[in-house]
């Protein structure tokens, strides 16, 4: 009897620890917002792991989360070079830290690819005073200079709420075809694993301690066209 009440102790511990998270599962553009998950490559945790965070700095599954080396039936969305777009979370962040945008060019269709070529950083929402940008969404737009093709668009919020254990990384990949694009090719260029070291300032700050004083977001600096 007491193994099973641990049981339900556990799993109860479990759903609640989760309920304290959130996820990028919808995408929209044109005005249009789109089904959950129609542009949006879901992750492959259970229903009720689906909006845990990543916190391993050597794991493919920092591309496009967990699974989301794989596109599993996810559509693509066909988009102008320069059309705005948008992320939304089934809830608000509310764990401080920033935000980030990547985009990564696929050598095909991007249906097939795992996310293991260069990604470039288009965007960083970093702090601005001592608030952090926590919100149910977040809007861009694609770059206007790079080249038509098609590409992972990569959101990602850091969770440095934690001093001490390590930051969460909350992670979703949209599949986009770019269009009427440019001949730029976007700089500088890191790997997802590899992008962020665990010596990196904006990572192993404390956020608590003077951590908002010129803080700089890891990973490779924004390209601008």
């Amino acid at each position: 009897m007491k193994s099973v009440l641990h049981l339900a102790a556990a799993a109860a511990f479990a759903v609640n620890s989760v309920a304290g998270h959130y996820i990028f599962q919808q995408f929209s553009a044109g005005g249009t917002q789109f089904p959950v998950w129609k542009y949006v490559r879901r992750n492959s945790n259970p229903a009720w792991l689906q909006n845990g965070p990543v916190t391993d700095l050597s794991s493919v599954d920092l591309r496009c989360n967990v699974g989301g080396t794989s596109s599993n039936g996810t559509e693509t969305i066909t988009m102008k070079a320069g059309d705005q777009f948008t992320f939304t979370l089934d809830v608000a962040v509310y764990h401080a830290g920033p935000v980030s945008l990547y985009m990564s060019k696929a050598p095909g269709a991007v249906a097939d690819y795992d996310g293991s070529g260069p990604w470039f950083k288009i965007f960083d929402w970093g702090p601005s005073g001592l608030s952090w940008p926590m919100r149910n969404s977040y809007t861009y737009n694609i770059p206007r200079c790079i080249p038509d093709g098609e590409y992972l668009l990569r959101i990602q919020q850091l969770g440095l709420h934690n001093p001490g254990a390590p930051p969460q990384f909350y992670i979703s990949c949209a599949q986009v075809k770019v269009t009427n694009g440019g001949s730029t090719t976007p700089s500088p260029t890191a790997l997802i694993p590899g992008f962020i070291k665990s010596s990196d300032p904006g990572f192993t700050v404390n956020i608590y301690n003077g951590g908002h004083n010129n803080y700089v977001v890891p990973g490779p600096r924004v390209f601008t066209c």
